[in-house]
Protein backbone atom coordinates (compact mmCIF):
# COMPACT_ATOMS: atom_id res chain seq x y z
CA UNK A 1 0.00 0.00 0.00
CA UNK A 2 1.77 3.48 -0.98
CA UNK A 3 2.24 6.25 1.71
CA UNK A 4 1.54 8.92 -0.80
CA UNK A 5 -1.15 11.04 0.08
CA UNK A 6 -1.53 12.38 -3.33
CA UNK A 7 -1.42 9.24 -5.04
CA UNK A 8 -3.43 9.71 -8.73
CA UNK A 9 -4.11 13.19 -7.83
CA UNK A 10 -4.04 16.26 -10.43
CA UNK A 11 -2.27 19.51 -9.34
CA UNK A 12 -1.45 22.83 -11.51
CA UNK A 13 1.21 24.71 -10.23
CA UNK A 14 1.33 28.18 -11.47
CA UNK A 15 4.84 29.83 -11.66
CA UNK A 16 6.64 26.55 -11.45
CA UNK A 17 9.62 27.29 -13.89
CA UNK A 18 11.97 27.64 -11.05
CA UNK A 19 12.37 29.17 -7.05
CA UNK A 20 9.26 27.52 -4.83
CA UNK A 21 6.96 27.06 -7.84
CA UNK A 22 9.60 24.21 -9.24
CA UNK A 23 10.05 22.93 -5.69
CA UNK A 24 6.17 22.61 -5.37
CA UNK A 25 6.14 20.43 -8.88
CA UNK A 26 9.03 18.41 -7.47
CA UNK A 27 7.32 17.65 -4.26
CA UNK A 28 3.70 17.20 -5.61
CA UNK A 29 5.46 14.38 -8.62
CA UNK A 30 7.34 12.66 -5.93
CA UNK A 31 4.43 12.18 -3.75
CA UNK A 32 2.28 10.23 -6.96
CA UNK A 33 0.74 13.62 -8.11
CA UNK A 34 0.49 14.21 -11.67
CA UNK A 35 1.56 17.66 -12.03
CA UNK A 36 0.25 20.49 -14.76
CA UNK A 37 3.51 23.13 -14.96
CA UNK A 38 2.80 26.42 -15.63
CA UNK A 39 5.04 28.71 -16.23
CA UNK A 40 5.48 32.47 -18.75
CA UNK A 41 8.45 30.79 -20.41
CA UNK A 42 8.04 27.90 -22.02
CA UNK A 43 11.80 27.40 -21.88
CA UNK A 44 11.41 26.98 -18.22
CA UNK A 45 7.84 25.24 -17.99
CA UNK A 46 9.50 22.53 -20.37
CA UNK A 47 12.55 21.56 -18.06
CA UNK A 48 10.67 21.15 -14.96
CA UNK A 49 8.43 18.85 -16.88
CA UNK A 50 11.85 16.73 -18.77
CA UNK A 51 13.12 16.96 -14.56
CA UNK A 52 9.72 15.03 -12.95
CA UNK A 53 9.53 12.45 -15.93
CA UNK A 54 13.33 11.51 -15.79
CA UNK A 55 12.37 10.99 -12.11
CA UNK A 56 9.85 8.77 -13.11
CA UNK A 57 6.72 10.96 -12.52
CA UNK A 58 4.13 12.37 -14.94
CA UNK A 59 3.78 16.21 -15.88
CA UNK A 60 2.73 18.48 -18.93
CA UNK A 61 3.39 22.00 -19.39
CA UNK A 62 0.69 24.94 -19.86
CA UNK A 63 2.67 27.98 -20.80
CA UNK A 64 1.11 31.39 -20.30
CA UNK A 65 0.31 33.94 -18.60
CA UNK A 66 -1.92 33.18 -15.57
CA UNK A 67 -3.53 36.94 -15.16
CA UNK A 68 -4.84 36.59 -18.87
CA UNK A 69 -8.88 35.13 -18.72
CA UNK A 70 -8.41 32.92 -21.88
CA UNK A 71 -4.85 31.66 -21.24
CA UNK A 72 -6.19 30.40 -17.49
CA UNK A 73 -9.47 29.04 -18.72
CA UNK A 74 -6.52 26.71 -21.22
CA UNK A 75 -4.23 25.85 -17.85
CA UNK A 76 -7.38 24.64 -16.41
CA UNK A 77 -8.33 22.84 -20.22
CA UNK A 78 -4.83 21.13 -20.40
CA UNK A 79 -5.43 18.81 -16.61
CA UNK A 80 -7.88 17.46 -17.44
CA UNK A 81 -7.04 16.66 -21.30
CA UNK A 82 -4.13 15.51 -20.27
CA UNK A 83 -5.30 13.12 -17.22
CA UNK A 84 -8.83 13.50 -16.95
CA UNK A 85 -8.91 15.46 -13.52
CA UNK A 86 -8.04 18.23 -11.68
CA UNK A 87 -7.72 18.12 -7.67
CA UNK A 88 -5.82 20.87 -6.70
CA UNK A 89 -4.36 23.97 -7.60
CA UNK A 90 -1.41 25.65 -6.17
CA UNK A 91 -1.48 29.73 -7.10
CA UNK A 92 2.22 30.90 -7.11
CA UNK A 93 3.12 32.89 -10.06
CA UNK A 94 4.65 36.15 -9.66
CA UNK A 95 7.10 38.95 -9.95
CA UNK A 96 8.54 41.96 -7.99
CA UNK A 97 8.66 45.97 -8.94
CA UNK A 98 10.39 47.05 -5.54
CA UNK A 99 10.54 50.72 -5.35
CA UNK A 100 9.20 52.71 -2.52
CA UNK A 101 5.64 54.12 -2.88
CA UNK A 102 6.11 57.82 -4.15
CA UNK A 103 8.70 56.16 -6.36
CA UNK A 104 6.59 53.61 -7.80
CA UNK A 105 5.27 54.29 -11.47
CA UNK A 106 1.39 53.29 -12.28
CA UNK A 107 2.86 50.65 -14.54
CA UNK A 108 5.29 49.05 -11.43
CA UNK A 109 1.77 49.23 -9.53
CA UNK A 110 -0.48 47.88 -12.12
CA UNK A 111 1.47 44.88 -13.51
CA UNK A 112 2.50 43.48 -10.00
CA UNK A 113 -1.05 43.78 -8.75
CA UNK A 114 -2.46 42.03 -11.83
CA UNK A 115 0.11 39.41 -12.00
CA UNK A 116 -0.18 38.50 -8.31
CA UNK A 117 -3.91 39.22 -7.44
CA UNK A 118 -5.76 38.91 -11.02
CA UNK A 119 -3.53 35.75 -11.73
CA UNK A 120 -4.79 34.79 -8.06
CA UNK A 121 -8.46 35.22 -9.28
CA UNK A 122 -8.40 33.86 -12.78
CA UNK A 123 -6.79 30.18 -11.99
CA UNK A 124 -9.06 30.20 -8.72
CA UNK A 125 -11.92 31.05 -10.94
CA UNK A 126 -12.12 28.48 -13.85
CA UNK A 127 -10.42 25.86 -11.18
CA UNK A 128 -12.83 27.07 -9.20
CA UNK A 129 -16.18 26.44 -11.89
CA UNK A 130 -14.84 23.04 -12.88
CA UNK A 131 -15.28 21.90 -9.42
CA UNK A 132 -18.69 23.33 -8.88
CA UNK A 133 -20.03 21.95 -12.03
CA UNK A 134 -18.80 18.38 -10.54
CA UNK A 135 -20.76 18.85 -7.32
CA UNK A 136 -23.53 19.69 -8.73
CA UNK A 137 -23.50 16.81 -11.15
CA UNK A 138 -23.44 14.77 -8.03
CA UNK A 139 -19.85 13.93 -8.09
CA UNK A 140 -17.99 13.89 -4.52
CA UNK A 141 -14.73 16.40 -5.06
CA UNK A 142 -12.24 16.71 -2.95
CA UNK A 143 -10.67 19.72 -4.67
CA UNK A 144 -7.85 22.09 -3.05
CA UNK A 145 -6.48 25.31 -4.24
CA UNK A 146 -3.33 26.53 -1.87
CA UNK A 147 -2.69 30.67 -2.53
CA UNK A 148 0.44 32.24 -2.24
CA UNK A 149 0.90 35.01 0.11
CA UNK A 150 3.55 36.67 1.82
CA UNK A 151 5.21 38.27 5.29
CA UNK A 152 5.16 41.37 3.27
CA UNK A 153 1.20 41.43 2.99
CA UNK A 154 0.53 40.80 6.31
CA UNK A 155 3.10 42.92 8.22
CA UNK A 156 4.07 45.13 5.41
CA UNK A 157 7.39 45.78 3.45
CA UNK A 158 9.06 48.80 3.29
CA UNK A 159 9.87 49.67 -0.67
CA UNK A 160 7.19 46.67 -1.82
CA UNK A 161 4.07 48.38 -1.55
CA UNK A 162 2.49 47.24 -4.67
CA UNK A 163 3.65 43.79 -3.77
CA UNK A 164 2.72 43.90 -0.25
CA UNK A 165 -0.52 45.52 -1.16
CA UNK A 166 -1.63 42.61 -3.44
CA UNK A 167 -0.37 39.90 -0.94
CA UNK A 168 -2.68 41.35 1.51
CA UNK A 169 -5.82 41.05 -0.72
CA UNK A 170 -4.53 37.21 -1.62
CA UNK A 171 -4.75 36.67 2.15
CA UNK A 172 -8.06 37.70 2.19
CA UNK A 173 -9.55 36.33 -1.06
CA UNK A 174 -8.27 33.03 -0.05
CA UNK A 175 -10.41 33.86 3.61
CA UNK A 176 -13.33 34.65 1.19
CA UNK A 177 -12.94 31.70 -1.32
CA UNK A 178 -12.80 29.42 1.52
CA UNK A 179 -16.15 30.83 2.67
CA UNK A 180 -18.04 30.51 -1.00
CA UNK A 181 -16.13 27.16 -2.27
CA UNK A 182 -16.49 25.36 0.78
CA UNK A 183 -19.88 23.47 -0.11
CA UNK A 184 -19.07 22.74 -3.02
CA UNK A 185 -15.91 20.39 -1.96
CA UNK A 186 -13.03 22.80 -1.70
CA UNK A 187 -10.90 23.74 0.31
CA UNK A 188 -8.74 27.35 0.27
CA UNK A 189 -6.33 27.93 1.88
CA UNK A 190 -2.75 30.05 1.70
CA UNK A 191 1.27 30.45 2.44
CA UNK A 192 3.37 33.17 3.41
CA UNK A 193 6.60 31.57 2.59
CA UNK A 194 10.30 32.79 2.94
CA UNK A 195 12.78 30.87 1.21
CA UNK A 196 15.65 31.85 -1.49
CA UNK A 197 14.54 32.58 -4.57
CA UNK A 198 15.66 34.58 -7.81
CA UNK A 199 13.03 37.34 -6.27
CA UNK A 200 14.78 37.45 -2.97
CA UNK A 201 18.35 37.05 -3.99
CA UNK A 202 17.91 40.34 -6.45
CA UNK A 203 16.33 42.33 -3.32
CA UNK A 204 19.92 43.57 -2.64
CA UNK A 205 23.00 42.45 -1.04
CA UNK A 206 22.12 42.39 2.71
CA UNK A 207 18.61 40.07 1.88
CA UNK A 208 20.93 38.11 -0.75
CA UNK A 209 23.30 37.61 2.22
CA UNK A 210 20.84 36.49 4.39
CA UNK A 211 19.06 34.18 2.13
CA UNK A 212 22.30 32.18 0.89
CA UNK A 213 23.38 28.54 1.67
CA UNK A 214 25.56 28.05 4.91
CA UNK A 215 28.83 27.01 3.53
CA UNK A 216 28.86 24.34 6.62
CA UNK A 217 26.68 22.12 5.11
CA UNK A 218 24.20 22.20 8.38
CA UNK A 219 20.76 23.13 7.46
CA UNK A 220 19.66 24.98 4.68
CA UNK A 221 16.87 26.85 6.25
CA UNK A 222 16.26 29.39 2.75
CA UNK A 223 15.82 26.12 0.71
CA UNK A 224 12.77 26.39 -1.39
CA UNK A 225 11.91 23.13 -0.94
CA UNK A 226 11.13 23.49 2.67
CA UNK A 227 7.99 24.89 1.50
CA UNK A 228 6.83 22.29 -0.37
CA UNK A 229 5.84 19.87 2.27
CA UNK A 230 3.41 21.90 3.49
CA UNK A 231 2.04 22.92 0.47
CA UNK A 232 2.01 18.61 -0.68
CA UNK A 233 -0.10 17.91 2.73
CA UNK A 234 -2.68 20.90 1.93
CA UNK A 235 -3.01 20.03 -1.32
CA UNK A 236 -3.89 16.08 -0.29
CA UNK A 237 -7.41 14.57 1.13
CA UNK A 238 -5.36 14.17 4.48
CA UNK A 239 -6.39 18.53 4.57
CA UNK A 240 -10.11 18.40 4.93
CA UNK A 241 -10.85 19.93 7.60
CA UNK A 242 -8.65 23.26 7.54
CA UNK A 243 -9.82 25.82 5.37
CA UNK A 244 -9.37 29.23 4.81
CA UNK A 245 -6.22 29.46 6.75
CA UNK A 246 -3.09 31.29 6.34
CA UNK A 247 0.69 29.72 7.15
CA UNK A 248 4.06 31.48 7.54
CA UNK A 249 6.96 28.56 6.09
CA UNK A 250 10.46 29.06 6.70
CA UNK A 251 13.11 26.78 7.47
CA UNK A 252 11.34 23.68 9.44
CA UNK A 253 9.13 26.48 10.91
CA UNK A 254 5.61 26.30 10.31
CA UNK A 255 2.93 29.23 11.92
CA UNK A 256 -0.60 29.83 11.92
CA UNK A 257 -1.22 33.41 11.05
CA UNK A 258 -4.42 34.84 12.46
CA UNK A 259 -4.75 38.60 11.38
CA UNK A 260 -7.76 40.48 11.10
CA UNK A 261 -9.35 39.24 14.55
CA UNK A 262 -10.96 41.53 17.22
CA UNK A 263 -8.76 42.59 19.80
CA UNK A 264 -9.67 45.01 22.66
CA UNK A 265 -12.93 46.72 22.71
CA UNK A 266 -14.70 49.67 24.44
CA UNK A 267 -18.47 50.36 24.20
CA UNK A 268 -19.54 53.73 25.40
CA UNK A 269 -23.37 52.95 24.26
CA UNK A 270 -23.75 56.68 23.07
CA UNK A 271 -21.78 58.46 20.08
CA UNK A 272 -18.17 59.28 21.58
CA UNK A 273 -17.06 63.03 21.61
CA UNK A 274 -13.78 63.82 19.88
CA UNK A 275 -12.11 64.67 23.33
CA UNK A 276 -13.20 61.89 25.36
CA UNK A 277 -11.16 59.37 22.36
CA UNK A 278 -7.55 59.64 23.32
CA UNK A 279 -7.40 57.68 26.24
CA UNK A 280 -9.94 55.23 24.94
CA UNK A 281 -7.47 54.89 21.94
CA UNK A 282 -4.47 54.57 24.14
CA UNK A 283 -6.15 51.95 26.67
CA UNK A 284 -7.27 50.07 23.75
CA UNK A 285 -4.25 49.71 22.09
CA UNK A 286 -2.42 49.17 25.58
CA UNK A 287 -4.76 46.47 25.55
CA UNK A 288 -4.01 44.41 22.07
CA UNK A 289 -1.52 42.36 20.96
CA UNK A 290 1.73 44.36 19.98
CA UNK A 291 2.02 45.36 16.50
CA UNK A 292 4.12 43.48 14.51
CA UNK A 293 6.53 46.22 12.64
CA UNK A 294 6.71 46.03 8.91
CA UNK A 295 10.06 44.61 7.48
CA UNK A 296 12.67 46.86 7.06
CA UNK A 297 10.64 49.54 9.03
CA UNK A 298 12.53 51.46 11.42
Amino acid sequence: MSNKTNEGRVVIVTGAGQGIGRAHAHAFAADGTKVVVNDYAAESAAAVVDEIRAAGGEAVAAVGDVADWDTGAAIVATAIDAFGRLDALVNNAGFLRDRMLLSLSEDEWDSVVRVHLKGHFVMLRHAGAHWRAQAKAGERVQARIINTSSGAGIFGSVGQGNYAAAKAAIAELTIQAAAELGGYGVTVNGIAPAARTQMTMGAGEAMAAQMAAPEDGSFDAMDPANISPLVVWLGSPASASVTGRLFEVEGGRVTVLDGWQRAASRDKGARWDVAELTPVVAELIDASPVQVKAYGAR
